[in-house]
């Protein structure tokens, strides 16, 4: 049987892929972490397939794992309403394998790691899938999320735009139509989805045996006709509700002419991962660090005159402000080099992790000056600063605030100085009364400070 490599991902369940797939994670993943991983499977028997070859992966890497550290969490799983609220509430368990029933609606903070072993043909369940993850965390400092997608998900929904034409993707099962229909939340996403599905109906029911149309009849209480003008008058609110109550006759229209049910190809092929790509660019695609970097460099060099903070950074960092360094900071997460994804790259091809900070990388993309660490950086200028006369306690204390202020917030200016949610103000600080402090000498000396930080 020949499959395109996309197909094969969707249509063929395989134990050595699966196995492939959970000996990796368990490298990637700490079952005892505080570290929540969510995975997606296609169905209720993949899932206790994963779960099994997962705690075996855990307990190769690990050794001794407990065995509610992974769950299965399905409708048709033994009270899977407690089990949500265990995965949510306490520390085991600490992986979910679900199909479709923790796609949308749930809130679990702790969610950091996303795996993908299914495919969906929505971005609009793809879209609400991730935001299971999207939740910050301070208790456990979560910043960032990983996805894992072991199924080319992502390639398969990135040739779909966001506004997508009725029945976008012709090869979208009725089956994974109900789905949508049951999942989506907004009143227009529920809306698409069940004008995709008349259409693909209004096809389809032309093509029915008598059988499958007796068969469609029993399972959904009315003839294919009326139940497309049943759907056009339903209101939207209640679509989610009927397509719970009769959530097996889908099926019967995904039925080959033959009667027969799709076919789900198994195969005991040996597999192995043989390699790992991290998308690093703004729309997703994987590509190596290395390339990532090098267009990192090409932006820098070529936006100084849409973005004159650029110049500022490499020229006269002293003349930067908290602001010029936030809407910098914003204009290249939407060009798509954020400072965690530049971080990440960084250590990926240099096999260094640097937090460098977002000044560290454009100067060394633009002026080929070394990275170090900016903690490294804020210390060394603090001691050239101490050393450099004889300081009052006073200010000896207030150097020693501003410099760990700094490894904060990048930049300490007056603003920073004056804002109340600072620890200046706190500890009885601010501008005008610190400037007393360094006899009138503070505006110099902050840019002074600067400039020692970037000293070459």
């Amino acid at each position: 049987i020949k499959f395109e490599v996309e197909e094969f991902n969707r249509k063929v369940i395989t134990e050595p892929f699966n196995k492939a797939v959970c000996e990796y994670l368990a490298r990637e993943l700490d079952p005892n972490s505080p570290q929540k991983t969510l995975i997606f499977c296609a169905t209720t028997d993949h899932a206790d397939m994963v779960v099994t070859l997962l705690k075996a992966a855990f307990a190769s890497r690990y050794g001794e794992v407990s065995d509610d550290a992974v769950v299965k969490i399905t409708g048709n799983a033994d009270k899977p309403l407690e089990l949500i609220r265990r995965y949510k509430n306490e520390r085991n368990p600490n992986v979910a394998v679900t199909v479709d029933l923790l796609t949308t609606g749930i809130d679990v903070p702790d969610i950091c790691n996303l795996v993908f072993l299914r495919r969906v043909n929505s971005r609009i369940l793809y879209e609400q899938m991730l935001g299971r993850a999207t939740r910050l965390s301070p208790d456990i400092g979560k910043e960032t999320f990983r996805v894992f997608d072991a199924v080319q998900l992502y390639e398969g929904l990135r040739r779909v735009s966001d506004m997508k034409p009725v029945v976008v993707n012709p090869n979208a099962t009725f089956a994974q139509l109900a789905d949508e229909l049951r999942d989506v939340r907004s009143d227009d996403a529920r809306e698409l989805a069940r004008d995709e599905f008349i259409i693909k109906l209004r096809r389809k029911k032309r093509h029915l045996s008598e059988r499958a149309e007796q068969d469609f009849e029993t399972k959904a209480g009315m003839s294919p006709d009326d139940f497309i003008h049943t759907l056009h008058t339903m209101p939207l609110s209640e679509i989610a509700t009927w397509f719970t109550q009769h959530n097996d006759f889908a099926e019967i229209l995904d039925r080959r002419g033959d009667g027969a049910p799709p076919v789900v190809y198994i195969s005991q092929h040996a597999d192995s991962v043989t390699g790992v790509q991290r998308g690093y660019s703004r729309d997703g695609k994987a590509e190596r660090p290395e390339d990532y970097l090098q267009a990192f460099g090409e932006f820098v060099r070529n936006a100084g005159d849409q973005l004159p903070a650029l110049l500022l950074v490499t020229t006269r960092p002293r003349e930067l402000t908290r602001k010029d360094l936030r809407n910098l900071a914003m204009a290249l997460d939407r060009a798509g080099f954020g400072e965690t994804r530049l971080a990440t790259a960084w250590r990926e091809a240099k096999n260094e992790d640097i937090v460098a900070g977002i000044i560290g990388f454009i100067r060394q993309a633009a002026l080929g000056e070394r990275l170090i660490p900016y903690e490294q950086r804020v210390e060394r200028a603090l001691h050239k600063m101490l050393a450099a006369r004889a300081w009052s306690n006073p200010q000896r204390e207030w150097l020693r605030k501003i410099a760990a202020q700094t490894k904060v917030e990048t930049i300490v200016d007056r603003e920073a100085l004056d804002d109340p949610n600072q620890l200046f103000q706190r500890d009885g600080g601010g501008f005008e009364r610190l400037n007393r402090i360094f006899d009138g000498q503070l505006a110099g000396l902050l840019a002074q400070f600067n400039d020692e930080i970037w000293a070459r």
